[in-house]
């Protein structure tokens, strides 16, 4: 006995063992994965809100560790607005790059993160980087605000 046919394939394919077209499935599969490739290009180069929270939770983790080891729960005290999976996330990645250390214990909750050597190095050069912007605030406001009266008379 036969198997029934499938859509998109003829049923002298199927005795071949090869198919005389292509199913329909199987193009749009494909047309699929090529916009996803070309959607995973474009994160890449034009990061979006979800990559700006991120810095922000990495640099909120780089400050806490630079103070000294902390925990998890201390960690998502700190940082504000921070999910457990956000943190997590941040948290693997972060340690990938080398930059927090964790250390196990036979407690709850279980790590407790340093910063290393090229974590200190990185938060002297953002607290050199904020002191700078805290220097200049007033005049990049005022700049802003140049910037917008400018563009928004310009708008009109």
């Amino acid at each position: 006995m036969r198997p029934p046919s499938r859509p998109g394939r003829p049923a002298a394919s199927r005795r071949g063992g090869q198919p005389a077209i292509e199913s329909a499935t199987a193009g749009t599969a494909r047309q699929s994965d090529d916009r996803r490739n070309r959607s995973a290009a474009v994160r890449r180069h034009r990061p979006g809100l979800a990559h700006r929270s991120a810095a922000r939770v990495a640099i909120g983790i780089l400050v806490a560790t630079a103070r000294g080891p902390v925990r998890s729960p201390e960690l998502e005290r700190e940082v504000e607005g921070i999910s457990r999976r956000m943190l997590t996330l941040t948290l693997r990645n972060l340690e990938r790059d080398g930059l927090p250390h964790r250390k196990a214990h036979p407690t709850v909750p279980p790590r407790e993160y340093t910063a290393t050597t090229m974590a200190l190095e990185l938060y002297e050069s953002l607290v050199a980087l904020t002191d700078r912007a805290e220097r200049h605030r007033m005049a990049i406001s005022a700049a802003r605000e140049a910037y917008d009266r400018e563009h928004v008379a310009g708008d009109e």
